[in-house]
């Protein structure tokens, strides 16, 4: 992507003002998407994504710059501004880059960038057949096929050069189902760290039938009365409470500047005995994993909760001097226009030791939400409300009838103790998280979980 030699020299004019530490991000990404709209092609969209990012370190501060361009010249005069714009005291350092090889557990067998496009809409015309199958109330299926090329470079004045190569493929399908005037709707949206091999594990033919069906469920929903009462919330997307409302506040982005509800509770107990709460990167074929975070860190498994008690916050470098404690390969970005900071990639509740039929059975009335929607939280103090995409109400021990409009109103903090049971059936859950260095790709994940108590919204 940039020669070794041309890596050196950008380094060295970045250091050359006095900075501790200097890196070079370069990118190189396609991304290729498919829309199809009642089983016509609506639009077909390639982008390729190219640049280099470079920032500089002196203590805890930060200076980053970014550009388009890969030309030495261009690449020398932008680490140029970044060392002015620290302001330090001229001097004169060399770099001298070793490659390294990290090795890759994500092998790919089918390139979708290289597929061809006719592959990729007979799939997703499959999924649309299959949703517009399942009732005679879905009136509009939509599926998005995306996949994602991205090649990374990073160089540092540590010495380390390294490479990355990471495809993702997703396909997206949205039902809605109308009736006497009446439209709800219902989505599924699987996605993995490989090719189309992904289409030999999961069938789009279940995809379209799964968003149908969560269509034409809600559309027959009533609605339920809101009040403070015990949820269960089941496996998969349903993890996106905790990433959301707990797994933000355990990262050092805020933690390091004093900005999370957990700062300073390492060795605590946070959460109910029955609560392992791990972020792992390193999971093969998982939509977040990565083999090298952004900064050229390996990925690991981090074990952040453990039997309720805090063990670990995720760490990038930055946060990690500012909190005294190594990095521990957290670092993400969207691509080479943001700076990275620390985020997660696949965040999962662990099973626990309870049955799940159990957990329901234990519930005199409340609310099981059997697939979370969005959401929005405030990273500092935990708060969040979330719709829940599908609900149903539970009357002695039992699921009945389902309910729309249900939201769950909590602070991260105060509900972690409130997970009582927890179940035995982990699945994980796609997503697309933002934050202050974009959108990245996550993995959610949980078992079937009981809180206590809990707010729910309703009507």
């Amino acid at each position: 992507m940039i020669s070794k030699r041309i890596l050196e020299e950008v380094l060295s004019k970045a250091l050359s003002t006095g900075a501790d530490f200097a890196e070079v991000y370069a990118e190189n990404t396609l991304e290729n998407k498919i829309t199809l709209v009642d089983n016509r092609v609506d639009s077909i969209g390639d982008a390729v994504v190219s640049g280099v990012g470079i920032r500089i370190l002196k203590g805890t501060r930060c200076v980053f710059g970014s550009t388009s361009s890969k030309d030495r010249t261009d690449l020398l005069a932008l680490a140029g501004r970044i060392a002015d714009a620290l302001g330090g005291v001229p001097e004169g350092r060399t770099v001298q880059l070793t490659e390294r090889r990290f090795g890759d557990v994500h092998p790919i067998v089918r390139v979708p960038g290289t597929a061809p496009k006719s592959l990729k809409i007979d799939l997703m015309k499959e999924a649309n057949e299959a949703a517009r199958a399942y009732a005679n109330t879905i009136s509009q299926v939509a599926v998005n096929m995306l996949d994602f090329d991205h090649n990374i470079l990073i160089a540092n004045s540590d010495g380390l050069l390294a490479e990355d190569r990471q495809i993702r493929t997703r396909m997206m399908v949205n039902a809605i189902a109308s009736k006497d005037g009446e439209s709800q709707t219902g989505s599924a949206t699987p996605g993995r760290r490989m090719g189309l091999e992904l289409f030999d594990m999961i069938s789009p033919k279940d995809i379209g039938t799964e968003a149908a069906r969560q269509a034409a469920v809600m559309l027959s929903a009533g609605y339920v009365k809101g009040g403070v009462m015990p949820v269960a919330i089941e496996n998969g997307f349903g993890g996106v409470v905790f990433h959301e409302a707990c797994g933000h506040s355990l990262e050092a982005t805020g933690v390091s500047i004093g900005s999370s509800e957990f700062c300073g509770k390492l060795g605590q107990m946070i959460a109910n005995p029955k609560v392992t709460a791990i972020d792992d990167g390193t999971i093969p074929g998982a939509w977040g994993s990565i083999n090298i975070d952004d900064e050229g860190t390996p990925s690991q498994r981090k074990v952040l909760i453990e039997n309720g008690i805090l063990k670990s916050y995720m760490i990038d470098k930055l946060g990690g001097r500012r909190m005294n404690m190594p990095a521990n390969g957290s670092s993400r970005r969207q691509g080479y226009m943001f700076n990275t900071t620390s985020r997660m990639t696949n965040t999962f509740i662990d099973n626990g030791p309870d049955k799940n039929e159990d957990i329901i059975k234990s519930i005199e009335y409340g609310i099981y939400c059997a697939k979370m929607g969005g959401g929005s939280v405030n990273p500092v103090t935990g708060s969040f409300n979330f719709g829940v995409a599908e609900a149903y109400v539970i009357r002695n021990g039992e699921i009945k009838e389902p309910v729309r409009g249900v939201s769950l109103i909590g602070r991260g903090s105060e509900i972690l103790p409130k997970i009582d049971m927890v179940g035995r059936n982990l699945a994980t859950g796609q997503g697309m998280c933002g934050s202050m260095s974009g959108s990245i790709p996550t993995d959610v994940g949980q078992p079937l979980i009981r809180i206590s108590s809990i707010t729910v919204g309703g009507r």
